[in-house]
Parts: structure tokens; sequence; C-alpha cells
């Protein structure tokens, strides 16, 4: 019996060990997976003694195989005896941080760098800082690129009050900067990415002494890819450093990148150039860092360009409030009225995204000489992007100047825009016009743009029609039933006379639009006398969108409208000599059926059905019929 069990115990690792050499990935692949219930059926002791050996031994497999068993270590704590026994976790997870695929070695980097914090102080200097060193001399530049990614979150917890606490520190500074001079690219790129991070759980004498002189190496490494990663390292050590010690220790690299004979460079300087103004604070951010960002915004390629003036707005906020003003007039908007009119759409969307910003930054005044003349160069700009962005940003203006000027100054750009003779450029208009009547109010848009989206409804392009149903469907949803019920419902039913067919067909259209957000009331009484006054249309293309408009509003409808008006008119336009009207004649019929049949047995069902089939399948599933 005692035999038996033995061998039951064995079953799981034998099952693993199988599927492992399966020779179906997917199903190694969902073996991996399954290592936490495998470690569960084995126990901790021979978890660690049996499971973790043979994991060890056998990483050779397919890289997302490698990838998901990463993934699981860094969770298997418990599962080998909690804390005390994390440190058998170190080997896989070692072998898996010198393959060669990148994210199987960062997977296992993070798995690493996870259950470090489980270790103990003594722990961590007996099996972790060794582990370090390995792979910090290993001969493969694999295990030196994961090690770089190790030294900022073992060392501040081997603890302070062993004698081997310095020099393990020293070491680690030591292996660090061996690693920065490495002669493979990848491994430099490593170190100059982890390097602002290390910075930080050292001390400020070890930063000055050892790391500072590290990243000016890097940042003037002959590979861009190390350069700019040492970028985003220097932000990080300028704000560990004392204000007396940022121009000689930091800023002279930091202006060499701006500088930059590599795009690549200039762009992660452009990118990171708001924490970089953090961190150096007013001063130097006067003297050295509004010059090198007038230099981005006019550098020559359109990337650092475009990350530049993604910046201006947190610039100009972030300026000493003593000298801000000054500085944007002179420094700042020179520039960005030269990118208002760049040549490249993806700047000028950027730009057209924070440049709104500025109207409260510089008050009333300057907003009015300065930036409205670039806004309505922006909103008749090509590109239907830069045009949105400077609309749905109108918000921030219009608190600084005041509706009124608003409308004196940006309203006609608009309008003109509205008009436009492509219609593309009108259909964008349209899309905006929700956005744009939820910045400017309910009074405001029916004083000044009302008239314009009444005006888009008999547009002679197809596409500009449908656009201005759905525009004044999401307008209702905006300003209530009550006010559709005012302003825009008379005025669409009014269009069910007009001599044009295709006019009376619109009205259909925004009637099936409306009536979902306009709800019974306002549809039965207004809108369904209409709909069933235009069945004895002469055209029959409006009589059979009146069949269809019958079986959309339908659901809406109470049950006596439908037994008592719509259902007689259908049941006409059944009878009606074109085919194509008998034929929604008759789906509306079969849909609205059904629905009263619902309506009769529970009063309402509440649900639009937009099909036949659809429909039963909801009765069947309910049991109503």
């Amino acid at each position: 019996m005692a035999g038996a069990e033995g061998d039951d115990s064995l079953y799981p690792i034998a099952v693993l060990i199988d599927e492992l050499r399966n020779e179906d990935v997917q199903l190694r692949l969902n073996s991996i997976k399954k290592l936490s219930t495998i470690a569960l059926a084995l126990e901790v002791e021979r978890t660690r003694t049996e499971l973790l050996p043979f994991l060890t031994d056998t990483i050779y497999d397919e890289d997302e195989v490698l990838l998901a068993l990463a993934e699981q270590l860094g969770s298997f704590t418990v599962l080998v005896g909690g804390p005390e026994f994390v440190h058998c976790l170190l080997p896989p997870l070692e072998s898996l941080a010198t393959v060669e695929e990148t994210v199987v070695r960062d997977k296992a980097v993070e798995s690493l760098r996870k259950i470090s914090q489980e270790h103990s102080p003594v722990d961590l200097e007996v099996h972790f800082v060794p582990l370090v060193k390995r792979l910090a001399s290993g001969d493969w530049f694999t295990s030196r690129t994961s090690a770089c990614g190790l030294f900022s979150v073992c060392y501040p917890h081997v603890s302070i009050m062993t004698h081997t606490f310095e020099s393990t520190l020293i070491t680690a500074v030591m292996h660090f900067r061996t690693l920065c001079s490495d002669d493979t690219p990848m491994v430099r790129r490593a170190a100059s990415s982890k390097l602002g991070e290390f910075a930080k759980v050292l001390e400020l004498d070890y930063v000055k002494s050892d790391i500072i002189p590290l990243f000016t190496a890097l940042a003037s490494d002959e590979q861009d890819s190390v350069r700019l990663l040492a970028v985003e390292s220097g932000v990080s050590i300028a704000t560990l450093l004392p204000q007396e010690d940022l121009e000689d220790l930091v800023m002279p690299t930091l202006r060499q990148a701006a500088e930059d004979k590599s795009w690549r460079v200039r762009y992660m300087v452009a990118d990171k150039f708001s924490e970089l103004q953090k961190a150096v604070g007013p001063e130097i951010t006067k003297n050295d860092l509004v010059p090198a960002f007038q230099n981005l915004l006019k550098d020559c390629e359109a990337e650092v360009r475009t990350a530049a003036a993604n910046k201006v707005k947190v610039f100009c906020e972030s300026l000493p409030e003593d000298s801000r003003e000054t500085i944007i007039m002179t420094h700042i908007l020179p520039c960005v009225k030269e990118l208002v009119s760049d040549t490249n759409q993806h700047v000028k969307s950027a730009l057209a995204s924070v440049i709104m910003g500025l109207s409260t930054i510089l008050g009333k005044d300057n907003t009015v000489e300065h930036l409205l003349p670039l806004f309505l160069v922006q909103l008749k700009d090509e590109y239907p992007e830069v045009r949105l962005n400077i609309i749905s940003n109108l918000d921030c203006v219009n608190e600084v100047i005041g509706i009124r000027q608003l409308s004196q100054s940006l309203l006609p750009a608009i309008v003109e825009l509205a008009e436009d003779a492509k219609w593309r450029v009108r259909l964008a208009i349209i899309e905006y016009m929700p956005l744009l009547a939820g910045q400017l109010g309910v009074e405001f848009f029916d004083e000044k743009l009302n008239s314009l989206c009444m005006a888009w409804l008999i547009d002679h392009v197809y596409a500009i029609r449908e656009a201005a149903t759905c525009n004044l469907m999401k307008l209702v949803e905006k300003f209530g039933a009550e006010w559709a019920q005012n302003t825009i419902v008379p005025k669409v039913l009014g269009m069910a006379n007009d001599s044009n067919y295709l006019h009376r067909m619109t009205t259909l259209f925004c009637i099936n639009a409306l009536s979902e957000v306009c709800g019974q009331e306002i549809t039965t009484k207004h809108m369904l006398p209409v709909v069933l006054k235009m069945s004895t249309d002469q055209v029959a293309n409006v009589r059979f969108n009146v069949a269809r408009c019958l079986q959309k509003i339908g659901p809406v409808l109470d049950s006596s409208a439908l037994q008592a008006e719509v259902k007689p008119v259908l049941e006409k336009l059944a009878t009606d000599q074109d085919m194509d009207v008998k034929y929604f004649a008759l789906d509306a019929i079969s849909v609205l059926s059904l629905c009263t049949s619902c309506v009769a047995e529970m009063g309402h069902c509440g649900q639009l059905f937009s099909d036949v089939p659809a429909c039963l399948s909801r009765i069947m599933q309910r049991q109503l019929c």
C-alpha cells in the first residue's frame, strides 16, 4: 500500500516530464502554466528538491514556453516554503536570464526583482548578490544585460549591520562601471537605461564620485541608442543632486544631448523636457532650458519638433511666475507661430492639442492679440486632426476671453468651414459639432449654430445629410428632449412638405434617430402623425421608407397607437403596387405583430427589435408566445 502511495505521488512530476517532452508546443505551454498545481501536489519539499532542479536542467524550450516559465517562477515563493526557501528559485531564473530571447530575459529579471524583496538581508548577501555578480561577469552578453536590472533591487536590502556591507557596495559599483564600458552595445544600452535607477539607491557621495562619470561617458557613447537612454537616466540623477551641484555635474552633458547629432537623442530630450525642467529648478530653466527648448521647437527633424510641441503648455506653465509671460512672449511664442504653419501634419496636430492652454497662462489681452490669429489659421488647416484638436479645446479660450469674443473671432471660421465647397471638410465640422455645442452651451448654440445644423439636412451630398441626422441625435442627448421638442422637431417635421423627395426622406431618417432619444410622448404626439401622412407620398422611395420608419419607431409607441394608427397604414402599404414598398411593409407588420403579442401578454416589452429572427429568439427565450 505504501508503495502504491509512493507511485501515486510521483505521478504529477511524471506527467509534467511527459508533457514537457511532447512535440506539441501548446501542450508544453499548458503544462508550464499548470506548474503551481503540480507544485501543490508535490508539496514544498519535493518542489524544491525535484521540480526546480528538473526545470533548471531542461531550459531549452520554445521562447513562449520559457516566457511562461519565467513568469510562473516569480510567484512561486509560497510553493517552495516561503521566504526562508525563496533562494531555491534563483537557479532556474538565473538560467532564464541568460537565454537569447529578450522578452524571456526581461521576464526572468522581472521575477528576480520581485523575489528579491522576499529575501532576508542575510539571504540576499549569501545567495542573491553572488547571482548578480555571476551574471555581471558572464561570458555571454545576455547574462551581463540581465545583470544591469538587478543592482538597484538587491544592494539596498543587504544588511547595513554586516561587516561586508561597504565592500559589497563598492563591488557593486565596480561591476556596474564595468558593464557601462562593456564592448557589447546591448550591455551598455541596458546599463544606460538602469543607471538612474541604480543611482537612486546609492548615497549622494557615491552618486557624485561614481555615477556622474558613468553618466557622462554613456551620454558620449558612439551608439545613439546608448546616448538616448542616458538622457532619461540623467533626468533621474538630476533629481538627486542639490541645486548647487546641478550646473557643474549634469547640465553640461544634458546641454550636449539637446544638440546631439542624432535626432533620436534630441527626441528623447524633448520627450523628457518637462521632467528635466522640474528636476533642475527655475534658475537653470531660465538660463539653460529656455534656449534649449527653442532649438528643439526649431529642430530640423519633424519627430523632434512634434515631441517639443507636445510639451509647450507644460513647459510654459512650469516657468517661474515672475518671468513667465516675458519668456513666453519673447522666446516661445515666435517658435509657436512658425510651428502653426509647419510642413508636417504631426507637428501641427501636436501643437493644436496644447496651444489653446496658453490662453489661460497669457490672459485675455495676449490671447486676443497673439493667440486667436493662430487658432484661426489652425481651424482652416487641411488636416482634420489639427482642426479637431483646436475645436476640442475651445473651452480653454472661452474661460479667458468669454463667449462673445470667441464668437466674433473663431465662429466665422467655423461657419466658413461648415459651408466649404469640399464636402469632406463639411463632414469633418459636422463630426465636431456635438463637442463644440457642449462647450459653448445651449443658448449660444441656438443663436449661432442651430441654423447651420439644419442646413446640413438638405445638403446635396448624402453623406452630409446622414451625418447631420446623427448630429441631431447627439445634440438631443446633450441638451435634452424638451429642447428638441421646441427647437429641432418642428424644423425637421417641416421638411416633410418639401418639394424635393430627398429632403422628405431625410425627415424620416431624422425621426428614426430622434425617436429613441425623444421618448414615447414626443414621438407619438408630434412625429407619428407626420410619418403616417407621408405614407401617401407619390414617390415610392418615400413610401417604403415610411414602412421602415414605422418599424423602427414602433417599439417606442404605446400599444393603442400601434393597433389604431400604425397597423392600418402598414396594411395599406402592404398592398402597394411597388414591390419594395410592399416588401418593407410586410416586414414591418411581421416585426410589429410580434411586438404586439408581447405587449398583449406583458403590457410592454421595452425592447427594440431590428428583425424578425431576433424578435422570435427573444420571445422563445422568455417563453412569452
